[in-house]
């Protein structure tokens, strides 16, 4: 069965990382370009009342839209150093460096304190990923883990829909530990 699996192409590695992003409720979906990222975002983020967005990564144009955008609705950009800003963040706006289409996971390098405290205490992370970035499975991003670790110390978020834990009581919590959504929006390759 998994002989199968091996030999997916793009279109078939988007499709299972859909089914699987969705199964542990990660909301996903497809952009064409940086600018959707934006619109996605911006809109998203007014829906659901929040004022403030906490953008890491970008490249210079979408940052430059996302600012422009933001200021037309009335929603603030939050900027670094984070901590300034720990109970203010609503929307955190983040590429992944890898996609695992098995599990649903996004993988991003998170070294930088300020991305930690951003994909930790927001409401929702909206994650962009390319998809020429997506595997099929953990073991098709060991090598770029080693050549991450080369350099310590270093953090690596794997993320698998929002946050969640049942500790209390063993009653299902979201939110607990992180975002209390996940919104994955794969990038079509063509808008690199």
């Amino acid at each position: 069965m998994l002989f199968w699996r091996l030999r997916m192409n793009a279109q078939e590695l988007v499709e299972l990382m859909t089914q699987r992003a969705q199964a542990v409720q990660t909301v996903v979906h497809a952009c064409a370009d940086w600018s959707d990222v934006v619109a996605y975002t911006l809109d998203l983020t007014t829906t659901q009342g929040g004022s403030t967005i906490a953008p890491w990564g970008l490249p210079e144009r979408a940052h430059e839209a996302l600012l422009r955008g933001a200021a037309a609705k009335g929603l603030r950009i939050l900027e670094r150093p984070l901590r300034r800003h720990l109970e203010e963040i609503h929307t955190v706006l983040t590429p992944a460096d890898w996609g695992i289409a098995e599990t649903g996971t996004v993988v991003i390098d998170s070294t930088s304190e300020d991305l930690r405290l951003a994909t930790m205490l927001s409401e929702t992370h909206v994650v962009v990923l390319a998809e020429s970035c997506l595997r099929l499975s953990s073991l098709d991003v060991v090598e770029a883990m080693k050549a991450w670790h080369r350099e310590p110390p270093r953090y690596v978020a794997f993320i698998s829909g929002a946050s969640r834990t049942a500790d209390i009581e063993r009653v299902l919590s979201i939110g607990v530990h992180g975002p209390q959504q996940l919104h994955l929006l794969i990038l079509k390759e063509a808008a690199l």
